[in-house]
């Protein structure tokens, strides 16, 4: 437990809250400031400031936790959907330095939107190839292998290309024999 960390204190029920999910790692409450019914945050039960912090098993924990609070709240509020994910950092609107999950029940007509309304920054200098590259090398990671497009796949294609080609040549054909009827003959 972090000193004076609401999140730890909470998870530690010093603090009162409206506790809707708990196993032995984590506790999930709903949000005090909630930005729809439903707004739950969930929370590893000891600090971690960002999930960089947690070991893998931890991060599988957390978020086994976070879809059953979900299949929870789907069960007693029936949302259209949901979004859900973590503020990391400072600029990223992490308010509380301690890890957590938002749960947001989306309704149909309650104004959000998707993740992509979050910011609006794309790349401007680097395409999608040069950014994918510098996040491999950073990770470790290697390129995997772009795969052919399997012949079934080519085959299909072309016959679907030859079906609208096919479809072109009719409807100028039933053009022009309407052209050739409607002509005067001696």
């Amino acid at each position: 437990m972090a000193d004076g960390c609401i999140f730890c204190r909470i998870a530690g029920k010093d603090i009162s809250s409206e506790i809707v999910y708990e196993d032995d790692h984590v506790v999930s409450f709903l949000d005090i400031n909630p930005i729809s019914p439903g707004h739950t945050v969930v929370v590893p039960k000891k600090h971690f400031s960002t999930i960089f912090d947690l070991a893998d098993g931890d991060v599988a924990g957390l978020f086994v936790a976070v879809r059953n609070t979900m299949k929870a709240i789907e069960a007693g509020l029936k949302p259209a959907g949901f979004n859900y994910g973590a503020n990391h950092g400072r600029v990223a609107g992490q308010a509380i330095d301690h890890l957590h999950i938002h749960i947001l029940p989306r309704f149909e007509n309650d104004g959000g939107g998707s993740m992509h309304s979050i910011v609006r920054n794309p790349p401007k200098q680097q395409s999608l190839e040069e950014v994918a590259g510098l996040i491999r090398g950073a990770g470790g990671f290697k390129q995997v292998e772009k795969k052919e497009e399997v012949p079934a796949a080519k085959e299909e294609k072309k016959e679907e290309d030859i079906g609208k080609k096919l479809k072109e040549l009719e409807e100028e054909l039933a053009k022009h024999t309407k052209t050739f009827l409607r002509m005067k003959r001696p």
